[in-house]
């Protein structure tokens, strides 16, 4: 199929064609959580380049519970003017954007200094690299509740930002997907235990959204299609929970997959399984897509259109570009004028799968630090450099963001 064929949404909703910027972790907020100029820059630059739908990196939805460092915060008003810069420097050129909610859950850094909760007491297992995140504890109910209030005012404020729908961020080893996965989900209450207990947050959550915002606008949900561990999220929880999620009004589906644990998401699992090809979480979104009632968009390793074509023509409604888009913000246009463009990165070769990981997520950084200050991306930025310079930017957001908490705990 076509990707430049516009797609419409259950809710009515018009993208202009059927490739998305997937979520980037940018961490390129301002001084007080909310969207820097830079940050409003790289979308603007995204725009021009010609992709129908804008998903935003992590939008924290609790300043004390953060992915990392320089994340975005959505808790009140008090930053419409940005908020409203940003939704409309992503809409500039026709496209569409929609604020990715996210709660890490037990994946937050311990450097951050906040206490971490999850579903169960059960910390992250990175080997050398466990003590980089403090053990959870269990959430309470008053845990759960506040939790559910926060993503439904968070959604409600973005649509009243200018966004054009949220996304519900449910994969990769953050707080819902901690509550899918029966390794990080102990709880033998009515959060715990089957499928259904476990997807009960989240479709709660969706359902609350659904409610709250207007017909008009959009909610989607990132789910993963696994999470790659043995004993844990399976394509069979997938396609269960896509099932529960079918009657609640989700307007898109991605389809991912991993946690820091088992960075599939970067092409590396823990259960053996090799993802080392172009569109690697396919395979998957055929089996799971089969079930969805939604459209079904698929997110992982895609950098060229003959494979973004592949997606559409198996029955997947949209193609997620992540990585491809950070090294060449205008990838949609090249394809449109008949460039066989295939923007990639240079190999990490390191053995360690969470080391290589976060010399993959540094290295991503670094692209998108280039074209938020209006620079070229280099690809061949070495995998040690990237990691280094990464290391050295969180230490001083790390420190700005204690300071930030200390003034508005204390005011």
């Amino acid at each position: 199929m076509n990707p430049f064929v516009p797609l419409t949404l259950p809710n009515g909703t018009q993208l202009p064609n059927r490739l998305a910027k997937a979520a980037m972790e940018e961490n390129l907020a301002d001084a007080e959580h909310a969207p820097s100029d830079e940050l409003i820059r790289l979308y603007r630059t995204w725009a021009a380049g010609g992709v129908g739908l804008l998903i935003t990196g992590n939008v924290m939805v609790d300043r004390r519970a953060m992915t990392g460092p320089g994340g975005v915060v959505i808790e009140s008003a008090r930053h419409r003017e940005r908020f409203e810069r940003w939704a409309q420097a992503a809409q500039a050129d026709g496209g569409r954007i929609f604020m990715q909610l996210n709660h890490p859950g037990r994946q937050m850094p311990a450097a951050l200094g906040q206490p971490t909760i999850a579903p169960s007491a059960v910390p992250l297992d990175l080997g050398n690299f466990s003590k980089q995140f403090a053990a959870p504890r269990e959430m309470s109910e008053a845990d759960i509740v506040d939790v559910k209030r926060r993503f439904v005012e968070a959604a409600v404020l973005a649509q009243s930002f200018g966004f054009d729908g949220v996304q519900i961020h449910a994969a990769h080893g953050y707080l819902f997907s901690q509550f899918l996965s029966p390794i990080a989900n102990r709880r033998t209450d009515r959060w715990g235990g089957p499928v259904e207990n476990r997807a009960r947050l989240l479709l709660e959550v969706v359902a609350a959204v659904r409610a709250a915002v207007k017909p008009g606008f959009a909610v989607s949900v990132k789910l993963n299609s696994a999470d790659f561990q043995r004993g844990g999220f399976s394509p069979e929880d997938a396609k269960a929970v896509v099932g529960m999620l079918n009657p609640l009004g989700v307007d898109l589906l991605e389809l991912s997959g991993g946690s820091y644990e088992a960075p599939a998401m970067h092409g590396q699992t823990r259960d053996g399984r090799t993802l080392a090809r172009e569109a690697y979480f396919l395979e998957f979104a055929r089996d799971i897509g089969a079930v969805a009632r939604m459209p079904v968009m698929v997110t992982g390793g895609v950098r060229r259109l003959a494979v973004a074509q592949q997606v559409l023509d198996s029955g997947v409604a949209m193609v997620g570009i992540a990585t491809a888009l950070a090294l060449d913000p205008a990838l949609p246009h090249a394809w449109r004028a008949g460039s066989a463009s295939a923007p990639a990165l240079r190999p990490v070769t390191l053995k360690n799968k969470v080391l290589a990981s976060l010399a993959y997520m540094a290295m991503v950084k670094h692209q998108l630090r280039k074209l938020s200050r209006g620079q070229l991306p280099n690809p061949g930025v070495a995998p040690v450099y990237a990691l280094l310079q990464q290391q050295i930017d969180t230490t001083v957001r790390n420190r700005r963001y204690r300071r930030w908490m200390r003034q508005v705990t204390s005011h």
